[in-house]
């Protein structure tokens, strides 16, 4: 492959149709091609309104028709009680299976890293399918280290509206 000129910038709310086709990829590699809700207006209107609460890396690469969004890094700011400061939690990671190998997760994550040094945040933290050990294997050669000793819990749909109704 050629040499791929890239970079990662702050995702704008034109890349909304670009991060909901990324994710919807996302979902198909993790074997949940159906869980995809959100929709390109969401996207825009939860990453790009006056307070956003959630924000986006995207890895554009250089192509014959311009530029493309090949890779993205969906993230929010977390709070540690233990250390008293915030964190961030990066929600999605995803680079195109056609753009891997050029830099492009390395660069989102340091990206991401570079945020937490400059604001003093003691942490970049996400998830990681048990399954997926070339993530596993990537995510250890930064330096990351898994943290098993926690189990992940969730409340949603209807156990959510149940637990969230007025006690009677």
């Amino acid at each position: 492959m050629p040499a791929t000129a890239w970079r990662v910038r702050a995702a704008r709310p034109d890349d909304a149709t670009a991060l909901h086709a990324l994710i919807t990829e996302l979902a198909e590699y993790e074997r949940e091609p159906d869980a995809v809700e959100a929709t390109p207006d969401a996207l825009r209107a939860a990453l790009f309104n006056p307070h956003p609460r959630v924000h986006a890396l995207v890895g554009e690469v250089d192509g014959p028709e311009g530029a493309e969004v090949a890779a993205m890094a969906i993230w929010y700011v977390t709070f540690s009680t233990w250390r008293g400061r915030h964190g961030i939690w990066l929600e999605d990671v995803y680079v195109r299976p056609a753009y891997r190998r050029l830099g492009l997760a390395r660069a989102l994550l340091g990206e991401l890293a570079q945020i937490c040094v400059e604001r003093g945040y003691p942490r970049l933290e996400w998830w990681v399918l048990d399954w997926n050990e070339s993530a596993h294997t990537f995510y250890r050669s930064l330096g990351a280290t898994p943290q098993d000793e926690w189990t992940v819990w969730r409340v949603d749909d209807e156990a959510l509206k149940v637990l969230g109704s007025p006690a009677v």
